[in-house]
C-alpha cells in the first residue's frame, strides 16, 4: 500500500511538470474563454469535485478516539493557522527589500495561510510509527477549519491583491467547497461498507482534477505577455522554502520535547509533520477562488507548488532519523519506569 502511495505521488510530480509544460506549449486551450471553459469547468465543477471527493474519503468515524488530546490539537492548529502565517508575514517584511519577484513573495504568504494536507502528514507519521490517530484528526479537522480560516487569512494578509468582493468569495466557497464536502460526508454514510470493501482511488481522482486546475492556471500565465518570471527569484524561493520547512520542523520539535510539554515521542512525530505541512489539494482551488481573474494568480501559486514536493521529499528523507529518535526515547521512558 505504501509503495502504491509513493508511486502515485511520483506520478503526480511528473504530472505537474507535464501540466506546466503543456500550458507553455499551447496556453490558448486552457485560458478563460478557451475550449476547456475553465471559468466553469475549473472554477465550479473541478473544485466541487475535489471537495466532494474529500468528503467521501474522510473517515470521520475514526477521529473520535483522538478528541481527548485537546492540548495536542490546540498546539498543531494554532501553530499551523496562526503562528505559521504570522511568522511568514514578519519574514516577508525583510524579504521585501530584496530583488525577489513581489508576486512570488506574496505566494510565500499564501503558503503560510494554507491548512494541513489530508494525506502526506498522516502517511509520514505512520511511516515513523508516531501518533497516527492524532495525525488523522488534525489533518481532517485542519482541512475543515481551513475552509473558513484560510480565506480569511488570505484576505487579511493579501486583501488588496484580491479582485473579488468578500461576499462573492464566501458564497462561491460555500457552494463549491462546503456544500460538496457535506454532500460527500452524507453519501459516505450510505455507502460506507462499499467504500471500505472496494477502496476507490480517491487520491488519484483528486490528483487528476488538481492537475487540470494547475494546467489552466498556467495557461493564463503563459498567455499574458506582461508576466515575466526570472530564474534568480525562483531559485531563491526554492532555497527559502527548504529553509522555512526545516526551521519550522526543528521549532516544533523543540517546543514539543520540552520537559513540561507532556507530549509523548509519538505525539512529537505527529506535531512535526502536521504543523509544518501545507495542503496543495485544498490550497490551489482556494487560490483560484480568492484570486479569480487576477493576472498574477499563477505566480502567487508557484511557492505552494514548490512547497508541496519539498515537504514530501524532506519528510521522507528524515523518516529514518525521526524514527530512530522516537524509538530511543520510548526505550528510555520504559527503562525509567519503576517496577512493581
Amino acid at each position: 500500500m505504501r509503495l502504491l502511495e509513493r508511486m502515485r505521488k511520483e506520478w503526480f510530480m511528473v504530472g505537474i511538470v507535464l501540466a506546466i509544460s503543456g500550458a507553455k506549449l499551447e496556453p490558448s486551450i486552457g485560458v478563460n474563454g478557451g475550449p476547456l471553459k475553465p471559468e466553469i469547468t475549473v472554477s465550479y465543477i473541478a473544485v466541487a469535485t475535489i471537495f466532494f471527493n474529500s468528503g467521501l474519503s474522510l473517515n470521520t468515524e475514526e477521529l473520535t478516539s483522538a478528541l481527548v488530546h485537546l492540548k495536542l490539537h490546540l498546539f498543531i492548529q494554532i501553530f499551523t493557522l496562526a503562528f505559521f502565517p504570522a511568522a511568514i508575514w514578519l519574514f516577508l517584511q525583510l524579504l521585501s527589500i530584496t530583488p525577489i519577484n513581489e508576486w512570488l513573495l506574496k505566494g510565500l504568504q499564501t503558503v503560510g495561510c494554507m491548512p494541513p494536507p489530508v494525506s502526506s502528514a498522516v502517511i509520514l507519521t505512520k511511516a515513523v510509527g508516531g501518533n497516527e490517530a492524532a495525525a488523522i484528526f488534525n489533518s481532517a479537522f485542519g482541512s475543515f477549519l481551513g475552509i473558513v480560516v484560510t480565506p480569511l487569512l488570505l484576505l487579511l494578509f493579501l486583501g488588496s491583491s484580491s479582485s473579488v468582493p468578500f461576499t462573492s468569495i464566501f458564497s462561491q466557497l460555500f457552494m463549491t467547497v462546503v456544500v460538496p464536502l457535506i454532500i460527500g460526508q452524507v453519501v459516505r454514510r450510505y455507502i460506507k461498507d462499499w467504500l471500505e470493501r472496494k477502496k476507490p482511488p480517491f487520491g488519484a481522482i483528486s490528483s487528476s482534477v488538481l492537475l487540470m486546475i494547475i494546467y489552466t492556471t498556467f495557461c493564463d500565465t503563459f498567455s499574458n505577455p506582461n508576466i515575466d518570471l526570472d530564474k534568480f527569484s525562483l531559485i531563491l524561493i526554492l532555497f527559502i522554502i527548504c529553509s522555512i520547512q526545516l526551521s519550522f520542523m526543528l521549532l516544533t520539535f523543540i517546543f514539543s520535547t520540552r520537559n513540561n510539554s507532556s507530549f509523548t515521542p509519538a505525539d512529537t512525530v505527529a506535531i512535526i509533520f502536521c504543523s509544518t505541512h501545507k495542503s496543495l489539494t485544498l490550497g490551489i482551488p482556494m487560490l483560484k477562488i480568492v484570486f479569480a481573474g487576477h493576472e498574477h494568480l499563477s505566480l502567487i501559486a508557484v511557492p505552494l507548488l514548490i512547497y508541496h514536493p519539498v515537504q514530501i521529499l524532506l519528510g521522507s528523507v528524515l523518516v529514518p532519523t525521526i524514527k530512530s529518535w522516537m524509538v530511543s526515547r520510548q526505550k528510555g521512558v520504559k527503562l525509567t519506569r519503576p517496577t512493581v
